[in-house]
C-alpha cells in the first residue's frame, strides 16, 4: 500500500492515514481493556447487581426464648405475624405509594420518611421493615392492592405473645424497636448484631436477659417480578430460636396477686423464706405488654407516659414508701437485741406520748394501758414504740435495720432497682446540712419519717424474719436452656448475709406477728378465719398530716389518704411464702392491703399442699372503735355474728401528729 501512496498521493495525506490508523487501534484496544475490566474484573459485582434486579433479601427474625413458670407453664411464647417492607428502589411513584399506604393501613408521610432515613446505607434493594404484625383487615387490605404498589413485600415473622397480659407486664416487660443509642452501644459492646428495625427487650426480664433470649436472625432471598412483587422464595436462611427460660414465678399466685390488686394502686411480692425465689411479683395499675411489643401510636404512647399514676413504674422494686407498724416488728428485734427492753418490759402506752412539749398520738384514742412487746406489735402501739426508740437510739436502729436488708438495693436481676433509706444523724448532716433532732427518732421508730422501703425489701426482711435470719438475694431464674433442652445455666439460691439479731430474738417477734392474726385485739384478727396460719403486720403509712383522723376514708381526698400496708408470711410452723402488699392511698392497712396478701397466701399454698378451707367464725364484736373484731351492721355490742370469712376492720394505726 505504501508502493501505490508512494507513487500516486501527496505526501501530506500519508501522514493523516497513518495517524488515523493509530487512533482505531488504540480506541480498539481500550475497548478490549474495557470488556475484560467489566466482563472478567468486575464480573462477580454486575453479577449481583443483576441478581438483584430479580432478588430480594428479606430478614427473618428469630424467635424469642419461650418463657416458663416454675411449674413449667408458658407465660411468654410465639405467635406468627405479618410485617409489612418496603423496597425504596422497586417505588416508581412515591406520592401514590405514601397515600395508599397512610389509606390502607395508617402508615403516615412522616414515618416513611423516618424508616428511610433511618435505613441509610444499608445495601441497594434491601428491604426495610415499615410495619410489624399487621391486623387481618391490613393483611387482606395490602394483598388486594399490592399489583398497585410496586415495592411492597409482605412476610411471615414470630411476634412475641404474652400468654397472661397484665398480670405479668412489669416482670416480663415488653419489646420495642431498637433506638439509635441501643444501637450504638450495642455495636460499642462487641455483642449481638443489630439493624434499624430491629425488636429489643426494654423492660423487665425481657431487658435484662436479652442477650439469652433473642436469638440468631435467618434471612430469605425472594423472587420478585418486574415491579419487585414477590413471586416465591428462592433461598432460605433459617433463623435459630432464643434460649429458654425458667423463672421461680408461680404463674397461679401472679394471677392471683394482680386480680386483688388490679383495682387499686399499688404492688405485692411474694418469696419462698427457704429460698429467696421469688413466687411472685405484681405492680398495679398496668399496661397491655402485647400491644406495645406490637407497636402503639405516638397518641397512644404519650398518654401511657404521661399517666399521672407513672404505670411504667415498677412499684415493687422502685416505688419508695414509709413502712409504717410493718417496722414496729424489726424496731422490736433491734430494743430486744440491744437489751434495752427484755420480753417483760412493761411500758405504760397511752393515747399520746408527750416529748419536748409536743403529743404523739397513738392511733387507739383510748391507749393500750400497760404492756409488754408482744401485745405492742399485736395491737400496733404507736406509743410503746415511741418510747422504745428514744430509749434505743437512732443509731443502734439504723445499724440493726440495715441488717435486715433495708437502705440497699436487693440484687434482684432487674433494672432501676431503687435502694430504699434508711436514715440517720449523719446522714442528714451530709442531705441536709443540719443536725438530727429526737423528734425524728420518734419518727422514725414507727416506721415514719426518712424512713423508706420498697415493698420487695420488705418481703425480704419478712422471710429472712421467717426463715430464722437468713438475708437471700431475690431469685427470679431456675435455669436457662437452647430450645433442644440443653441446659446452659442454672440459679441457686444465693445468701447475702444473717440478721444480726438472735434466734431468741426472733423467736419473740415472730410470736408477735403471730398474735397479731390468731390473738384477741390482733389489728389483722379477721384473716385467722382463713385457716392459713398467717403472721404478720398490718400498716398504715401516713402520707399527710390531718387535723382530724376519720376510719371513713371515703371523706378524705384520695392524695391525701394513708397508704396500706401488710407483709407476714405462712404457715407460722413450717413458712412456705413471705408476702408484702402495699395499696397507695388505701386507708388502713386491715382494710386495704391485707385482704390482697390472703390471696396470695391462699393461691400458693393451695397449689402445694391443696384447697384450703375457710371456716365460719362466730365473733364477740368489741366496743365502739376496736379493731379487734368487724361489727355487723344493726348488730348490738356483745352480739354473736357469723361471718365466713369475716371482713377486715377499719384499723387506723400508725398516726402521729
Amino acid at each position: 500500500m505504501s508502493n501505490y501512496f508512494k507513487n500516486k498521493e501527496p505526501k501530506e495525506y500519508k501522514g493523516r492515514i497513518f495517524f488515523s490508523s493509530v487512533l482505531a487501534v488504540a480506541a480498539f484496544f481500550l475497548l478490549a481493556v474495557r470488556f475484560w475490566y467489566l466482563q472478567v474484573k468486575e464480573s462477580q459485582h454486575y453479577r449481583e447487581l443483576s441478581l438483584n434486579n430479580s432478588t430480594r433479601l428479606v430478614k427473618a427474625p428469630a424467635p424469642r426464648g419461650v418463657i416458663y413458670d416454675r411449674l413449667g407453664i408458658k407465660i411468654a411464647e410465639n405467635r406468627p405475624g405479618f410485617d409489612l417492607y418496603l423496597v425504596p428502589e422497586d417505588v416508581k411513584d412515591w406520592a401514590m405509594t405514601k397515600e395508599m399506604l397512610n389509606r390502607l393501613i395508617g402508615v403516615t408521610e412522616d414515618e416513611v420518611d423516618e424508616k428511610l432515613e433511618r435505613s441509610k446505607g444499608r445495601p441497594p434493594f434491601q428491604a426495610v421493615p415499615l410495619k410489624e404484625d399487621l391486623s387481618w383487615d391490613e393483611t387482606v387490605k395490602i394483598e388486594a392492592y399490592k399489583f398497585e404498589i410496586p415495592g411492597i413485600i409482605l412476610d411471615v415473622s414470630p411476634k412475641r405473645s404474652y400468654i397472661f397480659s397484665e398480670a405479668t407486664a412489669h416482670l416480663l416487660g415488653y419489646l420495642g424497636e431498637i433506638s439509635e443509642k441501643e444501637l450504638k452501644d450495642a455495636e460499642a459492646s462487641g455483642g449481638r448484631k443489630y439493624a434499624p428495625g430491629d425488636l429489643i427487650g426494654k423492660y423487665g426480664i425481657e431487658k435484662s436477659f436479652e442477650e439469652d433470649l433473642k436469638g440468631v436472625d435467618g434471612g430469605k432471598e425472594v423472587e420478585v417480578d418486574a415491579l419487585g412483587r414477590k413471586i416465591r422464595v428462592v433461598n432460605w436462611n433459617a433463623p435459630y430460636p432464643g434460649n429458654e427460660m425458667k423463672m421461680t414465678i408461680d404463674i397461679k399466685t401472679q394471677v392471683a396477686a394482680w386480680a386483688a390488686l388490679k383495682d387499686k394502686v399499688g404492688a405485692a411480692v411474694a418469696i419462698d423464706p427457704k429460698t429467696g425465689k421469688v413466687l411472685a411479683m405484681v405492680s398495679t395499675p398496668t399496661f397491655d405488654p402485647n400491644a406495645l411489643s406490637t407497636g402503639i401510636s405516638r397518641d397512644e404512647w404519650k398518654d401511657l407516659i404521661e399517666n399521672p399514676l407513672n404505670i411504667l413504674n415498677n412499684r415493687a422494686i422502685q416505688g419508695l414508701y414509709p413502712p409504717a407498724s410493718t417496722f414496729k416488728p424489726i424496731h422490736a428485734a433491734a430494743a430486744l437485741e440491744a437489751k434495752v427492753i427484755t420480753p417483760e418490759t412493761k411500758i405504760f402506752s397511752g393515747p399520746s406520748f408527750w416529748y419536748a412539749g409536743r403529743a404523739y398520738r397513738d392511733w387507739k384514742e383510748e391507749g393500750h394501758g400497760i404492756i409488754n412487746v408482744h401485745r405492742a406489735i399485736v395491737e400496733s402501739s404507736d406509743t410503746f414504740f415511741y418510747q422504745v426508740g428514744l430509749r434505743l437510739g437512732i443509731d443502734r436502729l439504723s445499724s440493726y435495720v440495715k441488717t435486715f436488708g433495708f437502705g440497699q438495693k436487693t440484687g434482684i436481676p432487674l433494672l432501676n432497682e431503687k435502694s430504699g433509706l434508711v436514715p440517720s444523724p449523719e446522714w442528714k448532716r451530709k442531705a441536709y446540712g443540719v443536725q438530727w433532732y429526737e423528734g425524728e427518732t420518734i419518727s422514725v421508730s414507727v416506721g415514719q419519717g426518712y424512713m423508706l422501703t420498697t415493698p420487695l425489701q420488705l418481703a425480704n426482711a419478712y422471710a429472712a424474719i421467717a426463715n430464722g435470719g437468713t438475708i437471700y438475694k431475690p431469685q427470679l431464674i431456675e435455669a436457662i436452656s437452647t430450645p433442644e433442652g440443653k441446659v446452659l445455666k442454672t440459679f441457686q439460691p444465693e445468701t447475702k448475709g444473717r440478721l444480726g439479731v438472735s434466734e431468741a430474738t426472733l423467736g419473740y417477734v415472730k410470736d408477735g406477728l403471730f398474735g397479731v392474726v390468731h390473738e384477741d385485739g390482733g389489728t389483722a384478727h379477721f384473716l385467722k378465719a382463713s385457716n392459713l396460719r398467717i403472721a404478720g403486720k398490718t400498716g398504715t403509712a401516713q402520707v399527710a398530716r390531718l387535723i382530724k383522723r376519720t376510719k371513713n376514708i371515703q371523706s378524705i381526698a384520695y392524695k391525701y389518704r394513708d397508704h396500706a400496708w401488710f407483709a407476714g408470711f405462712a404457715p407460722f410452723e413450717d413458712p412456705k411464702i413471705a408476702v408484702a402488699v402495699i395499696v397507695e392511698h388505701g386507708g388502713f392497712g386491715a382494710s386495704a392491703a391485707a385482704p390482697v396478701a390472703r390471696e396470695l397466701f391462699k393461691a400458693y399454698l393451695e397449689t402445694i399442699e391443696g384447697p384450703v378451707k375457710e371456716t365460719p367464725k362466730v365473733l364477740t364484736v368489741s366496743a365502739p372503735g376496736s379493731p379487734a373484731e368487724p361489727k355487723a351492721p344493726g348488730a348490738p355490742v356483745g352480739a354473736a355474728v357469723s361471718t365466713a370469712p369475716p371482713a377486715p376492720p377499719a384499723e387506723t394505726e400508725g398516726i402521729y401528729d
